[in-house]
């Protein structure tokens, strides 16, 4: 066949079942963001490329698909991310928009770059960010829906994701002499660290200008070989540095217990040389990662890029997931269905995910706030049956009877809470009816979970939730998800 009638290098053709492996990656995408409490969006697929230069330099249209019009003067590009249409879309009606918005979404986006394993020129990428709230807690919260969707597809235990703060990293390496117009290199250098042996870092920090000892030192610390660790970047900084060193770990205990809270603490480990390789990203940073695969995702904090983009200063997090390297790793380890398999995979998919909230989870106490996290994460966890467990690695993620509730099994649930900082117990209500919501779930401690029918407005009962049980908060899922079917 002639070259001309080829498709492009680095893009690919869906025939039938392609395209069903495809929506099988979109519609887990699509359920895990759901049953977060976000909401889907989209925006045009080309912009102009001033959008893309204004955050990244005029050196980002060497890799972007570029046009104009022609006899006119504007230069428009193909999407090669979403970052910055979220934040021209936020800037342009920031003023009516409720604080904080969750939105998802599941573009095509295109880079002219070269095609390579877990890369190509047209691709698929999930994307969720929390808008309008800057604590640590909203950092979890984004990382909770991305740990979410690894469950579910099956592959939450052969990854982890690796956190780190941009900002107290970055005052850690000012302590050892790195200059504040130098941070960025030394990123660069931490970024690659696990890539390069000693030689080779020092030689690329003398390149950059880099040459401070205590840096140098820091730099050649003994690898992490997939385990890092917090405590031996802390005992590398140079005496002088002995402050910010504590600073920093005081900082990723704050983010890792915010993590705890949300229930996704188990599946997060912090990583001193994770710092992601843009700019823009103000504090927490993440990325998760598989043996044998570049990142599977990243993400983090952006609280300047809203208000660069003509908007109100915004506190903003999120994340992006291709479908390549995703692909690649569900193939590699036995976890995407195929034939009937994977229409009934699909389907099952499709179903499980109710555009209603089907509980609306609230504390009845300050003191029972961190109850509520883990509960919510049980919630959209779901809980496989006993046959299902009985099987181990023999399940499959897509099998029938995975969450079986003939079984002891409850499918995962759509599960909101509030962002209001209220504990009138009446208007937490009204919220969750104005949302459609079809139970209340009101958290008084470990031993009483009180459940409401939103719709019958009757009290369904009180329940227990204690975290020691192999069964944790197996009662309420159960009967949450009893109110939730009818």
């Amino acid at each position: 066949m002639s070259k001309a009638f080829q498709n492009p290098k680095g893009t690919r053709d869906f025939y039938p079942e392609e395209m069903l492996r495809r929506r099988y990656i979109v519609e887990q995408w699509r359920a895990a963001s759901v049953r977060h409490g976000f909401e889907e969006i989209d925006g045009p697929t080309f912009e102009h490329a001033s959008l893309y230069t204004v955050k990244s330099g005029e050196g980002i249209l060497s890799e972007l698909f570029s046009f104009s019009r022609e006899g006119g003067d504007d230069l428009y590009a193909l999407r090669p991310e979403f970052t910055p249409t979220l934040a021209r879309m936020y800037a342009q009606k920031a003023a009516s928009l409720p604080k904080p918005v969750r939105w998802f979404c599941v573009p095509s986006f295109f880079r002219a770059e070269k095609p390579q394993r877990g890369r190509l020129r047209e691709f698929f990428q999930w994307n969720c960010d929390v808008i309008g709230e800057g604590g640590f807690g909203e950092d979890a919260e984004v990382v909770g829906v991305l740990v979410g969707a690894m469950d579910e597809m099956g592959v939450g235990g052969r990854v982890r994701a690796h956190i780190n703060n941009r900002a107290a990293m970055a005052s850690l390496v000012n302590a050892m002499g790195v200059g504040a117009d130098a941070v960025d290199s030394a990123f660069v250098l931490l970024d690659r660290r696990e890539k390069l042996d000693d030689e080779a870092l020092e030689a690329m920090a003398f390149e950059f200008g880099i040459n401070d000892f205590g840096f140098l030192q820091f730099l050649k610390r003994p690898r992490r070989g997939g385990n890092p660790s917090v405590e031996i970047a802390v005992e590398s900084t140079p005496e002088a540095a002995a402050s910010e060193a504590t600073a920093y770990a005081r900082t990723l205990d704050e983010v890792a217990g915010a993590l705890r809270n949300a229930g996704v603490g188990d599946r997060c480990v912090s990583d001193p040389d994770v710092v992601r390789g843009l700019a823009y990203y103000t504090g927490t940073v993440f990325e998760v990662l598989a043996e044998g695969e570049r990142a599977v995702a990243g993400g983090g904090r952006y609280d300047n890029l809203i208000e660069l983009f003509g908007g109100p200063p915004t506190p903003a997090c999120g994340f992006g997931m291709g479908d390549v390297v995703l692909g690649n790793l569900l193939e590699d380890h036995g976890l995407f269905p195929s034939g009937n398999d994977l229409r009934d995979a699909i389907d099952r998919v499709v179903k499980s995910v109710s555009l209603r909230p089907e509980v609306f989870v609230v504390s009845g106490g300050e003191e029972h706030d961190p109850l509520v996290g883990p509960l919510m994460a049980r919630l959209r966890r779901g809980v496989e049956s006993e046959s299902y467990r009985e099987r181990g690695a023999d399940a499959k993620p897509w099998d029938a009877d995975r969450y079986d509730t003939s079984a002891g099994g409850v499918p995962p649930m759509h599960v909101r809470t509030t962002s209001k900082t209220t504990r009138n117990l009446k208007k937490l209500l009204q919220e969750a009816e104005k949302l459609g919501a079809k139970t209340a779930a009101i958290v008084h401690g470990p031993d009483k979970v009180q459940l409401k029918d939103l719709g019958a407005r009757t009290d369904v009962g009180d329940f227990a939730i204690d975290s020691q049980t192999s069964n944790a908060l197996g009662d309420v899922a159960y009967v949450g998800g009893a109110i939730a079917g009818r």
